[in-house]
């Protein structure tokens, strides 16, 4: 399978394609309208940078506790639940005078259920396509991420021209209940991965064997450090651009279509290993140029091109999923994930605080420094994991018409 006419001939991947960029535009406009919000309220770029990013903070409990719910739910059940929490959390923060206190907090618990249940979705793409597949649904699933980032934070500046936050928060809530239904009615059930319960017991104890292996542990390092890094860099957008930091955001997400439509799409495994370590420069070095306070127009080029390379996932998951047990896939992929949406909460704060101290356009370029040299202390431990090697195929589901 190697078209996109193929692959959305796929009747539950095309719904749960469908499912995620509702979800995904949902929170994208709620994050513009609680981060213009709180900056609103506080002027602080560091409550600002949580407010928008720090949300996945809450994974690292969801990590450390319930995990094992990617493989112990039943798919379509622990994806409706993540849907259902959302589209709570987006009714309650249209609620007006809501205290900054409470709003992170409805943002807190709806990332935790998120991330306790998200690795079911990653999961779920190999079960829905072939074997060799995978790469180009996930670069397809994140493609949706980077469209509906751009639709987002476009429409969400524009909402905010016309509307109150609250009433772009009733507009996320509506994306929500759509994510809901076409989660529930679009996605056949499916037996849980695993047969054991969800506990914190078998979480923490697959968390163990999965962080013991070296191999592992160095991906999941370059996939969660140096990306979160940057990011930090994308959370200083509001403080560096003001009412025009849509604009950069949209940039970032352009970028990071075309990074994942060319990697997961038009590079074959063995060129898609091969760019692993120009793609790993790629993210970091454009932000170096901010130092010099670049115009918003250079500044929207920077961001473009710097996030092609957060396209270097694709690869390093393959690895990953190749040196993983079958069974535990949703939770090595939710850890995946968590570790990496956390690292960029911590990141966004920290670049907050950086920005707090020093003018915005020289903390872009710390950040960027920084993750110039972990992306250059972590190559070495990726000479541990053995490129993956050309998956066979297995048959094609039964839903799949030729194109």
């Amino acid at each position: 399978m190697r078209t996109y006419s193929e692959l959305f001939a796929v009747t539950e991947f095309r719904n749960l394609f469908v499912a995620n960029c509702a979800g995904i535009a949902a929170h994208t406009t709620s994050a513009l309208a609680l981060g213009s919000l709180t900056y609103a309220v506080t002027g602080s770029a560091l409550l600002t940078a949580l407010s928008m990013f720090g949300a996945p903070l809450a994974s690292v409990l969801g990590s450390l506790t319930l995990l094992s719910a990617a493989d112990s739910l039943p798919p379509r059940r622990a994806l409706t639940l993540a849907a259902l929490v959302g589209l709570a959390g987006a009714v309650l923060q249209a609620v007006p005078g809501l205290p900054l206190s409470v709003r992170f907090a409805v943002i807190l618990l709806v990332a935790y259920v998120g991330s306790v249940t998200g690795g079911a979705r990653w999961a779920l793409i190999n079960d829905i396509l072939p074997a060799d597949a995978y790469v180009l649904g996930r670069s397809t699933m994140n493609v949706s991420v980077g469209v509906m980032q751009i639709a987002g934070f476009g429409a969400g500046g524009l909402l905010l021209v016309w509307l109150s936050p609250y009433q772009v928060f009733l507009v996320a809530a509506a994306l929500r209940a759509l994510a809901v239904a076409v989660t529930w009615f679009g996605l056949r059930e499916r037996p849980a991965r695993a047969g054991a319960r969800t506990s914190t017991t078998r979480t923490m104890r697959i968390n163990r064997e999965l962080w013991a292996d070296p191999g592992r542990r160095s991906l999941y390092l370059n996939l969660w450090l140096p990306n979160g890094l940057v990011v930090g860099c994308e959370a200083l957008f509001l403080p560096y651009a003001g009412d025009r930091a849509g604009f950069l955001f949209a940039a970032g997400a352009v970028g990071m279509l075309a990074g994942d439509v060319l990697v997961g799409r038009f590079l074959p495994a063995t060129a898609r290993q091969r760019c692993v370590l120009p793609l790993r420069l790629l993210l970091p070095v454009p932000y170096l140029v901010f130092l010099i306070r670049p115009e918003l127009p250079v500044a929207m080029l920077l961001a473009l091109v710097a996030s092609v390379g957060f396209a270097v996932s694709l690869p390093l998951q393959e690895r990953l999923i190749a040196c993983s047990p079958p069974q535990n896939r949703g939770q090595v992929l939710g850890l995946q994930q968590n570790g990496m949406l956390a690292g960029q909460a911590v990141f966004a704060a920290l670049a907050g605080t950086v920005a707090d101290l020093l003018p915005t356009h020289r903390a872009v370029a710390v950040m960027a420094g920084l993750s110039l040299l972990t992306t250059l202390l972590f190559t070495r431990g990726l000479r541990r994991t053995a490129p993956v090697p050309v998956a066979r195929n297995r048959p094609v589901p039964a839903d799949v018409r030729s194109a």
